[in-house]
């Protein structure tokens, strides 16, 4: 009987009544009801710290709001990158127009108040010419390049593949160039001799200016010279046949006369001892 009443006991089941000696006992398992409680000065510090915490957090959001001043802290224009750089051409030719007006205007005032006029010195105006300072007009060739079309998407080509890079654009500028070409202009902007064409992104820049496809280069020079520079450049002709085989663009025709605007950007300019 003993053992079935230990049995039932470890099951937490009603067990015998216990004497009055074991409820006296020291070491008797103390109930839920005699847990020791924490000392009154640990429960001040607890206190305490969760009312501070609530202060800086208090603190901290009236700072934001504060500086925010109803407006959010990260507006959506700051991760729009097409918008900035947008907005930075806008600017720039703004400035660029500017830059112009208050040129005429100083020429306007030096003329008023009787300054003199230095005579035009031939080869300087031919050294403008060739630097691209000076506007030129004459026969030109143009070549177009454009992207592969946007729902053109053969299996196993990266997508990268299907649109006009810098070094396309390069292999037609130097084909022309190595044949003659007198003067030169990509999207209507003059190029010179720190003329630059970078890709970013979907986009390829060229003077700091974000330009999309089609990608238009003009050539001045003998026209039949620039024709035959091109279909002897070997980088162009392959350029040629990869866009065949993927559909991008490549228009090439002549152009009776064009004017080429002069190089408007600021230029460095080297500084030259009296002699």
């Amino acid at each position: 009987m003993g053992a079935a009443e230990n049995r039932i006991d470890s099951f937490g089941l009603p067990g015998p009544a216990r004497s009055l000696d074991d409820e006296a006992d020291p070491d008797a398992d103390l109930t839920s009801d005699q847990t020791p409680q924490p000392p009154a000065s640990s429960r001040i510090r607890s206190g305490l710290l969760k009312l501070i915490v609530g202060l800086l957090a208090g603190l901290l959001i009236g700072a934001t709001a504060s500086t925010a001043q109803g407006s959010d802290l990260r507006p959506d224009r700051t991760s729009d990158l097409a918008e900035l750089v947008s907005q930075a051409e806008q600017r720039r030719t703004e400035l660029a127009s500017r830059a112009v007006e208050l040129r005429q205007q100083n020429q306007e005032l030096a003329e008023a108040q009787g300054a003199p006029i230095a005579s035009p010195d031939p080869s300087e105006q031919e050294l403008h010419q060739i630097a691209g300072l000076a506007a030129v007009e004459g026969p030109a060739v143009r070549v177009t390049l454009t992207d592969a079309p946007a729902d053109f998407a053969p299996p196993g080509v990266d997508g990268d593949l299907l649109v006009v890079h810098e070094q396309d654009i390069q292999r037609v500028m130097n084909a022309l160039f190595a044949a003659g070409a007198e003067a030169m202009t990509i999207q209507d902007q003059r190029v010179i001799a720190t003329t630059a064409v970078k890709c970013v992104g979907n986009t390829v820049v060229l003077h700091g200016v974000p330009y999309a496809p089609p990608y238009v280069i003009t050539a001045i020079g003998d026209q039949a010279a620039l024709e035959a520079g091109l279909a002897a450049d070997n980088a162009v002709q392959i350029y040629r046949q990869y866009a065949k085989a993927y559909q991008l663009g490549y228009q090439q025709q002549r152009i009776d006369q064009v004017t080429m605007p002069a190089f408007n950007d600021p230029v460095v300019k080297v500084a030259k001892a009296q002699r």
